[in-house]
């Protein structure tokens, strides 16, 4: 059975790439930052006797901001962890600080250094919760990213509370109808989804959608991850014919927003084509891998490891139709990126190294097949350590 990488990238709300983490913190340097009295945050004033250290800090950012676009995780670690250290001298509650343990606590999960990332989620929040409050926003959102930790996990007991804590706090300051009240259903909605909770994780994501449309309008960016996600629940269940409107409706407002060659097409593209080839639809389903293939490549450059999802899952459609010729070469690729990208013992590997190696099995090459579903054992098992 093909297993497809990143299983029709179900988007978190609240699920803050490294990438994300990394342009906002470039994006603050521009300017001396003044976080808002009564707004996002409480009002920091950056010492004129630290300007030295808070160009160190912001060179740093800028660098692994840009390495992380270009798809170098590697070197995007290497700057982060120095802008840390230049943050380190702010002090133990500056908020710099907070946000440079965030973003590098997001490229360690990439890197699979799960226990590192934890220490470093948790210590920003107790930055943003001495120094905002326990109930502010922005502690939702760390409370979020913490829980996003545990529930990739698979951890959903830690998880569960943090998400309802973040979901209080937001409805109390924010109120019940605010967008990121509708960020924190929806989050609690995927783990509840992911425990195969699906009669509870509904309604969540359907309140989320709901807030979302009404509150910034029916074409905002917003609603299309909730559609997607909306889509991906009743996918799951085998409710084609209620996802496909939903992925329709998705595909055509991010086409409209954001232009047909953005990434955010792409992905819907690859979950609109999983769709179909979940139901055998091949031929509905492969020009729409095609096209989000080739905008990836152009968006985000050959080697960017996304790039692998769309490989893997384009080389699993020729599969399941025996064109093994035309599935192989893309496998191959595909390993590469994310051997080069992630490294060679990232649990990504392992699915598509058993991937490669059905098809090998299938073309009478069973040494090497033996090879890669050996790398692939050996992958998962120490992931699991």
């Amino acid at each position: 059975m093909h297993t497809p990488l990143n299983y029709f990238a179900r988007i978190r709300a609240e699920k803050i790439s490294p990438e994300y983490v990394l342009k906002r913190l470039s994006r603050m340097i521009t300017k001396i930052p003044i976080w808002l009295l009564a707004g996002l945050f409480v009002l920091v004033l950056w010492r004129t006797d630290s300007e030295a250290q808070q160009g160190t800090w912001e060179r740093h950012i800028q660098a692994g901001a840009a390495a992380y676009q270009q798809g170098n995780h590697g070197e995007a670690v290497k700057q982060t962890e120095a802008a840390l250290e230049a943050a380190e001298a702010f002090g133990p509650n500056d908020l710099r600080l907070a946000d440079t343990l965030n973003g590098l606590a997001s490229l360690y999960q990439v890197q699979v250094k799960y226990a590192e990332a934890e220490t470093l989620l948790k210590r920003a929040l107790a930055i943003w919760e001495t120094v905002l409050g326990s109930e502010h926003p922005q502690v939702a959102t760390g409370l979020n990213m913490l829980a996003l930790h545990y529930a990739d996990l698979g951890q959903y007991p830690e998880a569960e509370p943090l998400f309802k804590r973040s979901l209080e706090i937001r409805s109390k300051t924010l109120g019940l109808a605010h967008p990121e009240v509708a960020q924190s259903l929806n989050n609690l909605a995927t783990i509840y989804q992911d425990q195969g909770r699906y009669p509870e994780a509904e309604p969540l994501y359907q309140r989320s959608l709901t807030i979302w449309q009404s509150v910034l309008g029916p074409e905002h960016p917003q609603v299309p991850t909730g559609l997607d996600n909306l889509a991906a629940l009743y996918r799951v269940q085998g409710k084609y014919l209620e996802a496909e409107p939903l992925y329709k409706r998705s595909l055509a407002i991010w086409e409209k927003t954001l232009g047909p060659e953005h990434p955010h097409v792409a992905t819907n593209l690859n979950n609109l084509a999983e769709l179909y080839r979940v139901q055998s639809k091949y031929p509905e389903a492969e020009p729409l891998y095609q096209r989000s293939l080739a905008i990836m490549e152009v968006a985000l450059g050959p080697e960017h490891p996304d790039l692998a999802t769309n490989l893997n899952n384009l080389a699993g459609l020729y599969r399941e139709q025996g064109k093994y010729a035309d599935a192989e070469p893309l496998y191959k690729r595909a390993l590469a990126i994310l051997d080069k990208a992630l490294g060679p013992e990232h649990p990504n590997l392992a699915a598509g190294l058993e991937n490669y190696a059905a098809v090998l099995r299938k073309t009478g090459r069973t040494s090497e097949a033996d090879n890669l579903e050996n790398r692939a054992t050996a992958i998962r098992a120490k992931s699991a350590e």
